[in-house]
């Protein structure tokens, strides 16, 4: 039986000691990478799409400790303002890759913002680029995989210093960012949907996975536009359903998770699932459909951490904030 193990995976602040956002000491740098490297040979996926790759060094230190397992790699050349960016390690040849940066002719053309210091301005492009390879796990099956990390539910307020502000002066201003916030997540998860079309429109020849941290729960209006139509999600009557609009569907892949380990992050010690998997129909086959086999490794680093507003107060810790997501598909 051949399988194909995908696994997505938030590295949390992947820097190399001196940044600003990375460990302090050598010490911590080397805990951090260990630590990360003992997970990834542990789950051993065949292909791992990773967030919050900070510098380049730091990530191909962290290849180099993987043994020879991955020999092929591809990180986004589009990070956001603080150096962080999507990247993918991978035991297939990846045939092709793309970059997913400006928001497609189909989605937003632009997006109302602000600049660090608060003046209002226009985006056209998403925060944190997104990126699409394709791999073929077995020579009849060939797959898009599309690795994404959408704008974050932390908030981050105008500065006039050269540190982040993470405490708002009022409502207004809480309300406001947070509004911003929600409209560039909104605009971001439109430009993966449209995307998603162009990939799967009469296509029955390639499956796609959609992967990543979207910054927001299965239930949240941003996680659902990349479902395309509705009535046939996983545990519903539905399912197993033939419909017209399977073709461009996408399947969270959520509900395959234990209900009792379905999270990926610990927000003030609210359990979230953050970290999703979407895939088309043709990694689901057959009738009744195939499947896969899902889990949130939330206790591969021992106990997650529940975290804060303030990203600052993990600096320099082992391990990552965040739950590996795997799915298992039997091709």
């Amino acid at each position: 039986m051949a399988t194909f193990k995908v696994m997505t995976w938030n590295l949390e602040n992947l820097f190399s000691v001196g940044n600003s956002f990375g460990p302090k000491t050598q010490e911590e740098y080397t805990q951090k990478l260990n630590s990360l490297t003992n997970v990834i040979l542990d789950l051993e996926p065949d292909v791992l799409g990773v967030q919050e790759v900070g510098d380049l060094q730091a990530f191909e230190e962290l290849l180099a400790q993987l043994e020879g397992r991955y020999p092929h790699s591809y990180v986004s050349k589009s990070p956001d303002i603080r150096g962080i960016r999507v990247g993918f390690l991978s035991k297939l040849v990846i045939e092709e890759h793309e970059e997913l940066v400006d928001f497609p002719q189909a989605s937003f053309s632009k997006l109302l913002s602000q600049d660090t210091e608060g003046n209002s301005t226009e985006i056209t492009r998403m925060g944190r680029g997104a990126l699409r390879i394709l791999v073929r796990p077995k020579p009849n099956i060939s797959i898009h995989l599309i690795n994404a990390h959408l704008k974050s539910k932390l908030l981050t307020f105008p500065s006039t210093t050269n540190r982040p502000r993470f405490a708002p002066k009022d409502e207004n201003e809480r309300s406001r960012v947070a509004g911003l916030a929600l409209l560039k997540r909104t605009a971001e998860a439109v430009a993966l949907r449209v995307k998603a079309n162009e990939l799967l429109e009469n296509n029955a020849n390639q499956g796609l996975i959609i992967l990543g941290d979207l910054n927001d729960v299965p239930s949240a209006a941003t996680t659902q536009i990349l479902q395309g139509p509705s009535g046939s999600e996983i545990g519903t009557r539905g399912l197993n359903q033939p419909d017209r609009g399977d073709d461009a569907r996408l399947f969270n892949l959520a509900p395959q998770i234990d209900e009792q380990r379905r999270y990926s992050r610990i927000y003030q010690n609210n359990k979230e699932l953050i970290d999703h998997i979407f895939v088309s129909q043709e990694l689901m086959p057959g009738e009744p459909r195939k499947l896969p086999e899902v889990d949130s490794y939330i206790d591969v680093m021992d106990a997650l951490p529940s975290i804060s507003d303030d990203p600052n107060l993990r600096r320099g810790k082992p391990g990552s904030d965040h739950a590996p997501i795997i799915a298992i598909f039997d091709l």
